[in-house]
């Protein structure tokens, strides 16, 4: 009988070490569609918006960059055209909405902006190339499930792009090889991307 208790408290025992080590305290992010964010966006026809759900385990020793990369003609520039970098939160745990949203998609003065929960961006200008009978197309790079970001590594979320010929084909943004035809096959080209990171920033 004593034996059968050990077992039992054996097997309990690696059980909760099982448990507890699977708890990987991952950063996770889903896609928001039809969020009040994207039905906002829609009815007021402001433009394209991407939001996610976005959840920050150990927030106070994380930092989160997320930026948007451009290409004109398949050439990328030197710089992103918006970025949002924030980390070490007072809090352990942040979870909201996270995403990017671009205003004014068919004017000259098309704006960008990034948000996170409870920081943003102000509202940045983006330069675009002349076009004319542009045809414009944008997905997420991730599925409908959860996905758990890997510490360190870039994670792209979602593309918007344009063209000028007859129509636009559709991409998998899952794969690289994909994403490179349309940067090269697109006259424009944003991609969302974020990266998490374990840093410490000392304030002073």
């Amino acid at each position: 009988m004593k034996r059968t208790y050990l077992l039992i408290i054996m097997l309990f025992s690696f059980a909760l070490v099982s448990v507890g080590c699977s708890d990987t305290k991952a950063p996770t992010i889903s896609i928001n569609k039809d969020s009040e964010y994207e039905n906002t966006f829609r009815e007021l026809n402001l433009g394209v918006l991407f939001d996610f759900d976005f959840y920050l385990p150990n927030a106070n020793e994380r930092w989160v960059t997320l930026w948007v990369d451009r290409y004109i003609d398949g050439k990328k520039d030197s710089q992103p055209i918006a970025k949002l970098s924030y980390g070490n939160s007072p809090n352990e745990v942040e979870d909201g909405h996270l995403g990017f949203g671009i205003i004014n998609v068919n004017s000259k003065s098309t704006l960008a902006l990034l948000y996170g929960p409870g920081v943003s961006t102000q509202s940045s200008k983006i330069s675009k190339k002349t076009m004319t009978n542009t045809i414009n197309g944008w997905d997420y790079a991730i599925g409908k499930e959860e996905v758990e970001l890997m510490l360190g590594e870039t994670k792209l979320l979602a593309a918007y792009r344009e063209t000028e010929d007859n129509s636009i084909s559709p991409i998998d943004l899952h794969d690289e090889e994909s994403v490179e035809s349309m940067i090269k096959q697109s006259d424009y080209v944003l991609l969302l991307k974020i990266k998490v990171e374990e840093k410490t920033i000392n304030p002073n």
